[in-house]
């Protein structure tokens, strides 16, 4: 073990932090460059571009349970998380370098379209992401011990993440998305490769207190999944819609949304009456799990449905002087007769995403951490998604101007710095540390099921509305949702039974 590790510097806490900034980074790529090849390049519609991203959440829903459960049991190549790194950063690299070359790939295959190729792609890129995402956050809590230096090391996971995070948006500002994706195969590479040499891990991890042994019990893991059954139900809807009936029920498909949030709503009124008796574990990470579910319905949605609100609803209105391009005008001497609409677009979402990401770097380790040792790790988060649905509504009443969206995503921002920092640190003292990378994978549920409705059910209903800003509408809605059932999670406690508040992660 290196002496970087037994005392916890920050130089460790860097290396820590790369395999999951490298998952990260390709996160990065995917959100920059996806949506605008599918739309700019091989001309795709906005439900097109929602079922190529839907398989990104179907390869989560098999990859973080199956990948969480073994990655808690098996132990080679000198780790027990560091197997799944090594070979999803090696595949994540693989299919960044395909994106591109997806036309090529199609013709080569003697495929008449793009749309299989596209989904096979994403889906394998995904399916990458999720086999190395829950290990990279699953190791953080393996080599720390509970409390503040666990906290340290989710929120220098964020910095350093959310750092890359602003550069591969900028890189895109300032070239292009090609250039990007070349970077980030790469960089993802190495990032995934070379830190699992220097992190040692231990080979047994510790027993929460008051649990009987540490098998997985199926019983034990669909109980747990129960505030997600709603999304789990649209889940199995959109798949068996999309796959085996060819689109056949989609005029049933708005309906089923709203029952599947109506189901979801009555579970959550039965998880609150249940845990206002007293407090448990298992309680308080099921309601984490739906709070947490909300949040990523409307984040995902905005993922996805970005890229075509700006080239159909914003551009159109928008005269010469677009400051997207501007800027990387300046950077690169470009002329700017020379930007095209795509270009235009890819700018204006690049430079967006970035003002994104620049306040999910800065505001974990500046104000989320000193704000959470002051009034609790779940208060700060709450406050931190209200303010994101904030800034939903005010993209969805005042979103048609460069400088309203560049400063209300910046509001938005304040969201996503929590909701990729403060969740890991709030649930991992909820759980057995013998089952973390489990319950890390049954945690990413919420994460993926609601990326399967929003692109599998929010498309239609973008779509279909006269309302130009019904994307963040929905946002907005899904957010305040969020913060609302964040009220309900209770602080943990330490062994003093005083509340843990240490940290901003």
């Amino acid at each position: 073990m290196l002496a970087i590790q037994k005392n916890f510097t920050k130089s460790f806490f860097a290396l820590l932090s790369l395999p999951a900034t490298a998952m990260g980074f390709a996160l990065s790529v995917q959100i920059a460059a996806l949506s605008w090849i599918l739309k700019t390049k091989y001309n795709l519609d906005v439900e097109e571009i929602g079922i190529v991203w839907a398989a990104g959440p179907i390869a989560g829903i098999f990859g973080q349970l199956i990948i969480g459960v073994l990655s808690d049991k098996v132990w080679f190549w000198g780790g027990r998380r560091r197997p799944f790194i090594l070979i999803g950063g090696t595949i994540a690299a693989m299919m960044l370098l395909a994106l591109p070359n997806i036309g090529i790939i199609s013709e080569s295959m003697g495929f008449s379209g793009i749309l299989t190729v596209a989904i096979s792609v994403a889906l394998m890129l995904d399916l990458a992401i999720n086999v190395s995402f829950n290990p990279t956050r699953s190791v953080i809590a393996d080599v720390t011990p509970e409390g503040k230096i666990r906290t340290g090391g989710y929120t220098w996971m964020q910095t350093v993440s959310g750092t890359f995070g602003v550069g591969a948006y900028l890189v895109s500002v300032i070239w292009d998305n090609y250039v990007l994706i070349n970077i980030g195969v790469i960089l993802v590479f190495l990032f995934s490769v070379v830190p699992s040499f220097f992190i040692t891990e231990p080979k047994e991890l510790e027993v929460l207190e008051g649990s009987e042994n540490s098998s997985v019990s199926l019983k034990e893991s669909f109980a747990s999944v129960l505030p997600l059954g709603g999304f789990l139900l649209f889940g199995f809807f959109g798949i068996f819609n999309k796959i085996f009936f060819h689109e056949r029920l989609d005029d049933y498909q708005n309906l089923m949304v709203i029952i599947s949030v109506a189901l979801t709503f009555g579970i959550g009124f039965y998880l609150m009456g249940k845990s206002a008796k007293k407090e448990e574990n298992k309680l308080e990470f099921q309601k984490i799990l739906l709070a947490h579910a909300f949040t990523w319905l409307g984040i995902q949605s905005m993922f996805v449905y970005f890229t075509p609100f700006i080239g159909d609803v914003v551009l159109p209105n928008m005269g010469d002087n677009i400051w997207a391009n501007n800027f990387s005008s300046f950077l690169t001497g470009k002329e700017l007769s020379a930007f095209t609409l795509d270009d235009a677009t890819g700018n204006i979402v690049s430079l967006s995403f970035l003002f994104l990401n620049l306040v999910g770097a800065l505001l974990p380790t500046l104000v989320l951490g000193p704000l959470s040792q002051k009034i609790g790790r779940v208060r700060t988060h709450t406050i931190s998604i209200a303010m994101a649905s904030i800034g939903y509504f005010g993209l969805a009443i005042f979103g048609n101007s460069e400088v309203a969206i560049y400063l209300l995503i910046s509001i938005v921002g304040v969201g996503w710095a929590a909701t990729i920092s403060l969740p890991f640190a709030i649930m991992s003292e909820r759980v057995d540390q013998a089952k973390m990378g489990l319950y890390m994978g049954i945690f990413n549920l919420s994460v993926v099921l609601p990326q399967l409705m929003s692109s599998l059910g929010m498309g239609k209903i973008i779509k279909e509305s006269a309302n130009s800003g019904i994307l963040f509408y929905i946002c907005g809605i899904a957010l305040g949702i969020s913060a609302i059932l964040w009220l309900f999670v209770r602080e943990s406690k330490n062994e003093s039974g005083e509340l843990s508040t240490s940290g901003g992660h």
